[in-house]
């Protein structure tokens, strides 16, 4: 624009020809990457006087829109006065309307209103490019009715065979966690791009299906090759499952077969570090980071969060100070997150208190759920509940029930806490937590450590009368880049008598090493009472770890992925072990990963 008002002197402007002005205005909003408000308000007025309709003239229309992108930019309530003062607006101008308001940060919602009006102009119609727009406002705002009337309006109009279109509802399925109805939309299309696949197999992994999103990528690379969105989705699928092997081998696929953009380089490269530390390779995750010639905030987050999981914790907070005073990268909200969680790994609360208070005072990032709940669990793990109390009262956002369940925890643990543990439970179960199985098993343990096996009783029916199920604990191992899986007290798996049989041996064998039960989590009445254990026996873990003791080469480690916390017992026992066969066994829990080596673990016996 500065090249236009100085090349065209303002008394010329009103003498100059039409066309001529209107061309270069044109260029101008075109070429450039940014306009001045001020600038478009003079473009404006020039338009409304000298410029044909809307309706007669299609170089009018894309001014008018181009006009409506750049202001969109800085103000959209003068965007939207703009829109309002345009004589006939066609489709195109409302499709840029919509689009601004999808890309908008505050006023997505603001897309379905302006797309509900366009629908009530009688001589106007959307077309193919005003529904992804629509649909990924409503994507991002997990609005599922207003998705689907779009979605109906898209049918209803003939635009069910649009690539483009189908794309997008697959996309704003997945985002509202409804993977079976974007299969559907993915199924029924008769054309297909590499977007479609890449849209589905994202879909999957949003889902947890990771297994399926590996297949569907196999089932993908005859047909496209595969781009950098490809190559994260897969990635992701499997760091989900814990498939390290797998993810080696998509690891060497993409240094062979995959021309990544120089845009997406840092973007797989970051997946590729969660993906090994995700699988408990820590010196893979480490080797990718150290081979980075560039690096985001992102790189090292991947990073500092892998150690701290790993119960690193030294190692965390020397990234995070290479990050800030060698790289001099600003941490965000989630770096915290991350070297608060290698405090918590660890019991480190002099440290905790030190990062937390960094974050507002040195860095002016406002503590979020996250930040308080690593604080919180922290302090309340080291016996200090009272002070974590303190914590969640002087929050300024309401406390969740991850918060609540780190309380009613640590007060679990502390047998003359009963009276707390019941208040922590009570808030629990007003919350979202009430639907879930974890407030009812913690408070049962404590009355069953307490020995109050009525309180325990009426626990269990007040779970059934509501049913709430206790989610049950499946672990699994890779063997030879293939994943098994085990529930609790499973028997389908093709090897299940040589399994339990080999169980047998192995707790015979821990036991002449001093190995005895530990019923203090025992999740039944009767199993800390008749002393048999039979329950404990059964956890997830111990039937992969048999497996993989069985089928692994001779000093490999073997790796395990559980679902849930990894219980006192079944800790103890891996310890064991790990001793007594003298194998490394990685365990990732819910929380961390475990390592065990030669009967001691990485987690100094606190997670």
């Amino acid at each position: 624009m500065a090249m236009l008002l100085a090349t065209t002197p303002p008394g010329e402007l009103s003498t100059a020809p039409r066309h001529h002005y209107h061309h270069r205005v044109l260029y101008i909003l075109t070429q450039s990457s940014a306009v001045s408000l001020p600038h478009l308000k003079q473009i404006q007025a020039k338009i409304l006087r000298t410029a044909p309709p809307p309706h007669q003239s299609s170089e009018t229309v894309y001014l008018y829109s181009r006009l409506l992108h750049f202001s969109s930019l800085q103000d959209l309530i003068y965007t939207l006065k703009l829109f309002q003062q345009i004589p006939y607006p066609n489709t195109f101008i409302y499709n840029t309307l919509i689009r601004a308001y999808a890309h908008s940060k505050d006023h997505k919602r603001r897309a379905f209103s302006v797309f509900q009006e366009l629908l009530e102009q009688e001589i106007l119609l959307p077309d193919k490019h005003t529904f992804p727009f629509v649909l990924k406002a409503c994507a991002y705002l997990f609005d599922l009715s207003e998705g689907k009337q779009a979605h109906a309006q898209f049918l209803k109009r003939g635009f069910g065979s649009d690539v483009y279109v189908n794309n997008s509802l697959i996309h704003f399925y997945a985002s509202c966690g409804l993977p079976e109805s974007a299969r559907k939309v993915f199924d029924e299309m008769h054309e297909r791009s590499s977007v479609s696949w890449n849209a589905m197999i994202d879909a999957l992994v949003q889902a947890g299906e990771f297994d399926e999103a590996l297949r569907m990528f196999v089932e993908m690379m005859p047909l496209f090759e595969a781009d950098g969105y490809t190559v994260q989705s897969v990635i992701d699928a499997c760091a989900g499952l814990g498939a390290l092997y797998i993810g080696m081998w998509l690891h060497a696929y993409v240094l062979r077969k995959c021309e990544i953009d120089a845009s997406f380089e840092v973007l797989v490269k970051n997946a590729l570090i969660e993906m090994y530390y995700k699988c408990g390779s820590m010196r893979m995750a480490l080797q990718v980071f150290q081979g980075m010639s560039r690096r985001d905030v992102n790189s090292w987050n991947a990073v500092i969060f892998g150690f701290a999981v790993h119960g690193e914790a030294e190692t965390a907070f020397e990234h995070f100070d290479r990050m800030i005073n060698e790289e001099k990268i600003r941490p965000n909200a989630i770096t915290f997150v991350g070297v608060l969680s290698a405090c918590n790994h660890r019991g480190l609360v002099k440290e905790g208190r030190r990062y937390f208070d960094m974050m507002a005072s040195e860095y002016n990032v406002e503590p979020v759920l996250q930040h308080y709940g690593c604080l919180v669990d922290l302090l309340a793990r080291k016996g200090q509940i009272e002070e974590a109390l303190d914590v969640v009262s002087s929050m300024r956002v309401k406390p969740d029930d991850v918060i609540w369940r780190s309380l009613l925890d640590a007060s679990c643990k502390q047998s003359e806490s009963l009276d707390l543990s019941q208040e922590m439970a009570k808030h629990l179960m007003e919350g979202d937590g009430g639907a879930s199985s974890g407030a009812y098993v913690l408070l049962s343990r404590v009355f069953a450590s307490a020995n109050r096996w009525n309180e325990v009783g009426l626990i269990r029916k007040l779970m059934s009368e509501k049913g709430v199920a206790k989610e049950p604990g499946c672990s699994s191992v890779e063997i030879d880049g293939i994943v098994h899986e085990f529930f609790a007290g499973d028997t389908t798996h093709p090897q299940t008598k040589e399994i339990y049989q080999f169980l047998n041996v192995i707790e015979e064998r821990v036991k002449m090493a001093g190995y005895v039960h530990d019923f203090s989590q025992a999740p039944l009445i009767d199993e800390a009472r008749d002393g048999k254990g039979s329950s404990l026996r059964l956890h997830s873990e111990r039937l992969a770890i048999a497996f993989a003791l069985m089928n692994s080469k001779p000093g490999a480690p073997i790796r395990i992925f559980k679902n849930l916390r990894v219980c006192n017992d079944c800790h103890n026992f891996t310890k064991f072990i790990s001793k007594v066969f003298s194998v490394e066994i990685i365990m990732r829990d819910r929380l961390r990963f475990h390592c065990f080596s030669n009967g001691s673990c990485s987690c100094m016996d606190f997670w």
